[in-house]
């Protein structure tokens, strides 16, 4: 059977970044998770968070923006 049920050491692995990170996204509401003993994510929530934060800069969870905007900021700038 497959997991369906991540801790967020295994969740950033995945998301290839942080645990800090992830944390970050849970409380900024931007992952949603469950506690259960320690944080877990669904496996569904991930890959509905990739999907819907596709293209977007999710640095600052509190302060998402589009890669777009972010690329014409820099190239403004040089």
């Amino acid at each position: 059977m497959e997991d369906i049920l991540y801790t967020i050491p295994e969740a950033a692995e995945m998301m290839k970044t942080s645990q800090g990170c992830v944390h970050n996204l849970r409380k900024a509401g931007l992952l949603k998770c469950l506690k259960l003993g320690s944080y877990k994510v669904r496996r569904a929530e991930l890959e509905r968070f990739l999907q819907e934060y596709e293209g977007k800069d999710v640095t600052d969870p509190y302060n998402v923006k589009d890669l777009v905007e972010c690329s014409e900021k820099v190239h403004k700038t040089i």
